[in-house]
């Protein structure tokens, strides 16, 4: 307990540092979190031990993984249906183009540039054409634009190209078996049943029993994300859906919200960013600089090439579409967990795998930096709501 409660120390030291750095540079808190990672990896690699920080301890992975899913669900939470259904062409159309160009893309740029074999090329396009759901969720939060339409189609959208993602990552590479039978069809009756018990759970406990309704998202998550790891799917997927289901209910409480943020943000996630930062090899880049920057220019470029001109049919003004696009080219989560899928299943080697985690950290990095600091659409933070969007009035005659 004490190396567990000294080294926890050390990592929340490491976020309050990168949270008072973020603030100080004006750079979202996340994004400094993964830099911050990075550089203390490298630091403790070459002056004290490579396994100083226990980045892949037990706990620390657990921690760090549900922080992952928390802030997806929370994600998911924040988004409106109303909202969604007017976006559903938009939402549908940016996430598939922001998945099929960079996977395109950049499994031509592996395998005829990197001259690296077909089973690795595929899985260098499903690996860079992911979005960022933590690192996008995270900026919109911390700029305000999760309350914004704009913002909320910008998720609606990360959350379609990740989900091209995970099924392209299943057809090519995952056998589909009954496990996946299965977790397909627990997800849909917990969906389908979970708004009613929850409001019902709430309705009864909520001033008898301290905090039943956290309790009981998160049994839902664990559980779901156990069964999504069993099938071999991953944990993240059916939080965001859970999120979703219940974003007219529980969304709606913004004290809960609130409560949950805090937990997450304050403590979950700084485990999860840092270590997603811990988890580059400055050496290896250092090594072979030319094969990240490759990969890295091959999955922004593609993004914008395939997303500028379809998001321009949505959005007008120069801002909004570049904004739009960079969040889109952001990669992390996903990107990391088909990288880390091709290590271990023998598709890619170490040094490939070093590439790809260090291009995937990297575009969380770059896009979002330059969106924030030259295409920040500032204006949608003060405008007034679309007509849409403003409250309906009964009118008697």
């Amino acid at each position: 307990m004490l190396e567990m409660f000294s080294m926890a120390a050390v990592w929340l030291a490491l976020a309050v540092v990168s949270t008072v750095l973020a603030n100080r540079l004006k750079i979202s808190m996340a994004l400094m979190e993964i830099c911050i990672g990075a550089v203390a990896g490298y630091a403790a690699t070459t002056f004290i031990s490579p396994d100083f920080f226990k980045a892949d301890s037990g706990w620390i992975k657990f921690i760090a993984g549900t922080g992952a899913v928390l802030l997806t669900f929370l994600a998911g939470a924040e988004l409106d249906s109303a909202s969604m259904k007017r976006k559903i062409s938009e939402v549908s159309v940016v996430g598939l183009i922001g998945f099929l160009a960079p996977f395109i893309g950049c499994s031509l740029l592996a395998y005829y540039i990197l001259s690296w074999n077909l089973q690795a090329s595929l899985l260098t396009g499903i690996a860079l054409s992911t979005t960022s759901m933590a690192v996008v969720y995270a900026v919109m939060l911390e700029y305000g634009f999760n309350k914004t339409e704009y913002g909320k189609g910008i998720l609606g959208a990360c959350f379609v190209n990740d989900l091209g993602t995970v099924i392209a990552l299943g057809l090519i590479f995952s056998p589909f078996t009954y496990k996946t039978v299965v977790f397909i069809v627990v997800c849909l009756v917990v969906f389908f049943a979970l708004p009613k018990m929850t409001a019902r759970l709430t309705r009864i406990y909520e001033n008898n029993t301290a905090a039943i309704r956290t309790k009981w998202i998160v049994f839902i998550l664990c559980a779901l994300g156990a069964l999504a790891l069993w099938s071999g799917s991953e944990a993240v997927l059916p939080a965001y859906i859970a999120g979703m289901v219940l974003a007219d209910s529980v969304g709606k409480d913004e004290s809960f919200l609130h409560r949950m943020r805090t937990l997450t943000i304050g403590f979950l996630t700084p485990f999860y960013f840092l270590r997603a930062g811990l988890l580059v090899s400055i050496p290896a880049i250092m090594a072979a600089p030319m094969v990240f920057f490759i990969l890295l220019a091959g999955k922004v470029v593609s993004k914008i090439f395939g997303l500028y001109p379809v998001i321009g049919v949505f959005r007008e003004t120069k801002k909004e579409r570049w904004y739009y696009t960079l969040m889109m080219s952001t990669g992390l989560t996903f990107g990391s967990i088909s990288a880390l899928f091709g290590l271990t299943h023998g598709i890619v080697d170490r040094g490939q795998y070093s590439f790809l985690i260090a291009a995937v950290i990297g575009s969380a990095v770059v896009p979002t930096i330059i969106a924030n600091l030259a295409f920040l659409p500032s204006h949608l933070l003060h405008a007034p709501l679309a007509d849409e969007e403003l409250p309906q009035l009964d009118l008697i005659d």
